[in-house]
Order: structure tokens, then sequence, then C-alpha cells
């Protein structure tokens, strides 16, 4: 079954609580990873395994929207943001064809997630918003 099956099929809803009522999706045994879908609006959101809120995003048409949801809310990146700053090897912790999030435990504590867009069309990649 695929991620969008899961979040599309099962009720959820909690967007930015640590618990919320959707199913955990994540691509890594170390995070929790939920979607919830609303008017063609995809929206994700990356908890580590306590519970506590670190980011989220939303994304439809190939477009990303960085959330100002959880802790780590202004560490969250896109692959053309120049503040990119990871300086740890990180994990994928979703990714569902559309988008991938791979977040990085810092040595300060923080996380650093880095969202990406797959892109086939240079033309359409060269003025996408990410």
């Amino acid at each position: 079954m695929s991620t969008a099956a899961i979040a599309t099929d099962a009720p959820s809803s909690g967007l930015g609580q640590s618990w919320p009522n959707a199913t955990d999706v994540s691509a890594n045994p170390h995070w929790h990873v939920y979607v919830f879908e609303k008017d063609g609006v995809r929206y994700v959101q990356v908890n580590d395994t306590n519970g506590g809120v670190h980011g989220a995003i939303a994304t439809a048409g190939g477009q990303v929207l960085v959330l100002p949801i959880g802790k780590d809310a202004q560490n969250v990146t896109t692959a053309t943001d120049p503040t990119t700053t990871a300086t740890t090897s990180p994990d994928t912790v979703y990714a569902d064809g559309t988008v991938t999030i791979n977040a990085a435990v810092q040595p300060t504590g923080a996380v650093q997630m880095l969202v990406t867009t797959p892109c086939n069309d240079p033309v359409e990649c060269s003025t996408r918003v990410h």
C-alpha cells in the first residue's frame, strides 16, 4: 500500500499535535511522520519518538510550503534554499514519490530538515518555487 493510500483511506486529524489521530508513515524507526490531506493539499508532520513535533510542510502540485509548526520549524528548508546547513548525515524520514524529507540531528540538538521534490523537466525545475 502506498503512503498516499494510507493518508487518504483513513480519517486523520491533529496536525501540530504530539500524537495525532493519523497513521505513522515514517520511513525511519527513529521518527514518526504523519500525513494529512485536505482539499488537494498534503500536510506532512515530523515528530521524534517521544512525540515532540519538529516541523511540517504543505505540498500540492509540486510546490512545497514550510509551515510554522514544531520546535525546529525554522530549520526546515527546501533543496533550493541557500540556508541549508546540516552538519550531520541525514536520515530519510518520509518519501512518497512527490516529496522526500530528510532529517539530521545537529550537535546542538536541533533538527535540520531538508525537503526535496523530484523534477525531470529542466525548464520546470529552474522556474519552480520550492
